[in-house]
């Protein structure tokens, strides 16, 4: 007969093998998952060296000089030594619209007009509508770049802005790249009416005449583009609504968009469809198979149990009633 003392020493050994295997499996699979895969070294991860290589902040084929006018910004030394004004050669399209709420709106109107003179500017163009008691009028002005914060602030200040919105590109590089090839086909012409001074045959002269004609008008065409775009980059643009309280409905209504409202909710129907079956995923490929392995090892060990002869503690028997005397 086992002794209550061996019984108790094995069931604690068994216990504490059923409750280190379930550990163990538990932070094995709970590693593999956070661990996850690596990311290759040529996806643009860490271990991709060009993906931490810096990029140039600007590309040594825009043919200019960096010590002179090219676009960007940069500094001058004088023979002194000293550093003066930083340079800024940069061709800067800037456009914006501004939605105001104003008392008055042919008040508003003069003041604009006459706050965007004053900073040598002009109006482009205009539209009134009036609906009622109400009117709403857009006005697009035509603002020196170096005079646009003041301008906007000035334009601030005749009303409540409802909303603003602005936009600065970049169109340097378009520049440059026009110029240069203006400067080709300049030098191309020059050199065709040379061969033109000394053509031998009438049908050269024709097909160099030809040529002549199409160079000048790519040049006439690329001049105008580079015109275009540096008259834009001078004069900003800036569109300003003024409107009582129609300004505020006007633009609520404008923004609303019911085929973008079905696309945007399908999206997020998607998304989380997308994420239940993510998650139905996982489980089935990570947990199923640990707590699989989990209800082995608790059947074996409870079978080892078993075989150990691991049984509840049997208490004392019930004490037996005390005999009955016979009746007398």
């Amino acid at each position: 007969m086992r002794t209550p003392v061996n019984g108790d020493r094995r069931r604690r050994l068994i216990v504490g093998f059923l409750i280190s295997s379930w550990a163990l499996v538990l932070v094995a699979g709970c590693g593999s998952g956070a661990a996850g895969p690596a990311a290759p070294a040529g996806a643009g991860g860490q271990g991709d060296p060009a993906a931490r290589a810096p990029v140039p902040a600007a590309s040594a084929a825009s043919g200019q000089d960096q010590t002179g006018s090219g676009s960007g910004s940069g500094s001058n030394v004088g023979n002194s030594g000293d550093e003066v004004a930083v340079l800024n050669d940069a061709k800067i399209v800037r456009t914006g619209s501004l939605e105001l709420q104003v008392t008055d709106v042919g008040k508003a109107l003069t003041s604009g007009r006459d706050a965007v003179r004053s900073f040598g500017g002009y109006i482009g163009a205009s539209q009134q509508q009036r609906s009622g008691d109400q009117t709403v009028a857009s006005v697009t002005y035509r603002i020196p770049v170096s005079r646009w914060d003041e301008a906007m602030d000035a334009l601030r200040g005749l009303g409540t802005v409802i909303s603003e919105k602005t936009d600065a590109q970049e169109v340097t590089d378009q520049i440059v790249d026009l110029d240069a090839r203006i400067r080709n086909l300049k030098a191309s012409e020059q050199a065709l009416v040379g061969y033109a001074e000394k053509a031998p045959k009438v049908s050269d002269l024709l097909e160099i005449q030809s040529r002549l004609t199409d160079t000048r008008g790519e040049i006439e065409r690329l001049t105008a583009q580079s015109t275009a775009l540096n008259g834009r980059a001078a004069l900003a643009t800036l569109t300003v609504t003024y409107g009582v309280e129609v300004v505020a409905v006007t633009q609520v209504a404008e923004q609303w968009n019911p085929a973008a409202e079905v696309d945007r909710a399908s999206a997020t129907l998607i998304g989380f469809g997308q994420a239940i079956v993510s998650f139905a995923i996982v489980v089935a490929i990570v947990w199923v198979p640990i707590f699989a392995v989990i209800g082995l090892f608790t059947i074996v060990g409870v079978l080892v149990a078993r075989r150990l002869g691991w049984r509840r503690p049997i208490g004392p028997p019930p004490a037996l009633p005390p005999a009955m005397s016979p009746p007398a």
